[in-house]
């Protein structure tokens, strides 16, 4: 075993969440670190993403607090036309290296240690040379792993696979030698949007796609989640949803509200939603989506045969020919909620309705400017990363909740309007733009009602 480090937090993960938390403790602490990580670089699941995956935002509200992502440039061609540019995967795994190279190491606070695995007894163990490794920590341990998502690259698929079947996770498309007879999209989120948009973008004919879903999810419309020159739109799509929560009757109502104004979009408009994701997609996207018109509605895939797909509500068939793309991981996990903030122990998980970094940064920045840790968690409460329509409702009320007792908290709340990864920060430059103080006036009016709405919705007045 190798000589004990001491560092003042041990991070475990180098991912999204783990390097967010390291870069506000640099910024704001004089603390050491140690990041363990099983990977080869930082970045985290971005290292097994698909090759033609792309941020669902723009690139400016991701990554880190102090080093920018991104040229802030508005895409003239392709999908992302009209809208600010969307980091790739390559693009994003050389942010973090970038991050960590210039960034986290040249202070000399930072020790890193990647391949390696960390364990439960205070030791990490290299995958390359097998080496053990002891590190103590005076502050605390920093769990970023705690909701770590499962993607199709990473994870066999949720049903069997007979013999002779051509199955593939999705990024191996990419990769095809030839065109099969047909493509079978398995899967319902993100990932299987993205994977239906590729092939119709790369000229695959819409009848040439059989796509299975098991549910049908209201997506949010990338028209209202821009920075910089379009952030009015942003506003105002902010102060929809606020007049909405504030005049719904029902949840049901309040969702046919903010689908006639577009706030969220549903692939099939005729068929119920019972499923509400975070990610964002274009109303061009959409167009494409909706070309696919088979569209097998039986449930879940239970097997693959090689003449025949069969599901929890029936059967339909398929051929060798066929190439079936795996997208049914289960992504973001619900987890058991944890205090997120313990004498030695953070537990990173989400808080709010708002982009992944800028609430993960958040953490770090209430561990390095709160006192003691009642008065974090009671700022900081965990939440379910959306799947419902009451998640929905539950993690806005609770961005509307932090917001107001961050005026508790002055170096909180600079931090706050200051960070990039904070949308709101970029205001200040259209304050006076006709469509943001038209929404100012509406969330002002009706913030209060909305509120006392969503928690009489949830059951929680």
């Amino acid at each position: 075993m190798g000589a004990e480090i001491e560092v003042d937090y041990l991070i475990v993960g180098a991912g999204a969440a783990g390097m967010a938390m390291a870069d506000e403790l640099l910024t704001h602490t004089d603390a050491t670190l140690a990041i363990v990580d099983r990977r080869a670089a930082p970045g985290g699941h971005w290292r097994e993403a698909y090759p033609f995956v792309r941020l669902h935002q723009p690139s400016t509200y991701y990554g880190v607090s102090s080093t920018p992502m991104g040229g802030d440039t508005i895409d003239s061609i392709g999908i992302n036309k009209g809208f600010y540019e969307l980091a790739g995967a390559d693009e994003i795994c050389a942010y973090y290296d970038r991050v960590m190279s210039t960034r986290m190491l040249p202070t000399g606070r930072v020790h890193y240690f990647p391949n390696s695995d960390y364990r439960e007894d205070g030791t990490f163990v290299s995958r390359l040379s097998g080496k053990s490794q002891a590190v103590e920590f005076r502050r605390k341990r920093v769990d970023a792993r705690y909701v770590e998502g499962r993607f199709p690259a990473s994870c066999p698929p949720p049903f069997e696979v007979a013999a002779g079947v051509r199955c593939i996770p999705a990024g191996e498309i990419a990769n095809l030698p030839e065109a099969p007879e047909r493509y079978v999209i398995i899967g319902a989120g993100k990932t299987a949007l993205d994977v239906c948009v590729f092939l119709l973008d790369r000229g695959v004919a819409p009848d040439q796609i059989q796509w299975i879903k098991s549910r049908e999810a209201r997506w949010l419309n990338r028209r209202f989640q821009q920075s910089h020159t379009l952030l009015p739109d942003m506003y105002r799509g902010s102060a929809m949803q606020i007049v909405a929560m504030a005049q719904a009757s029902s949840i049901e109502d309040l969702f046919e509200r903010l689908e006639a104004d577009e706030v969220f979009l549903r692939v099939d408009p005729s068929t119920p939603a019972t499923a509400l994701r975070g990610a964002v997609v274009s109303e061009t996207e959409l167009a494409l989506l909706r070309q696919i018109e088979d569209v097998v509605r039986l449930g879940h895939v239970q097997r693959i045969e090689r003449d025949a797909i069969v599901l929890t509500e029936g059967r339909v068939p398929t051929t060798p020919g066929t190439v079936h793309v795996h997208c049914a991981a289960r992504g973001l996990p619900k987890v058991e909620h944890r205090p997120i903030f313990a004498p030695n122990l953070i537990t990173m998980q989400p808080v709010q309705w708002s982009f992944a970094c800028y609430q993960l940064a958040m953490l770090g920045a209430v561990e390095a400017m709160l006192e003691d840790d009642e008065s974090k968690n009671r700022l900081c409460r965990p939440i379910d990363y959306w799947d419902t329509d009451a998640d929905y409702l539950r993690a806005f009320l609770r961005t509307m909740t932090i917001d107001r007792a961050a005026m508790n908290h002055p170096e909180l709340q600079t931090w706050m309007r200051t960070t990039r990864l904070n949308p709101a920060s970029g205001l200040g430059p259209y304050l006076e733009h006709p469509e943001v103080v038209r929404a100012r006036g509406l969330v002002k009016e009706h913030a209060p009602a909305a509120a006392q709405n969503l928690m009489r919705m949830l059951g929680e007045g």
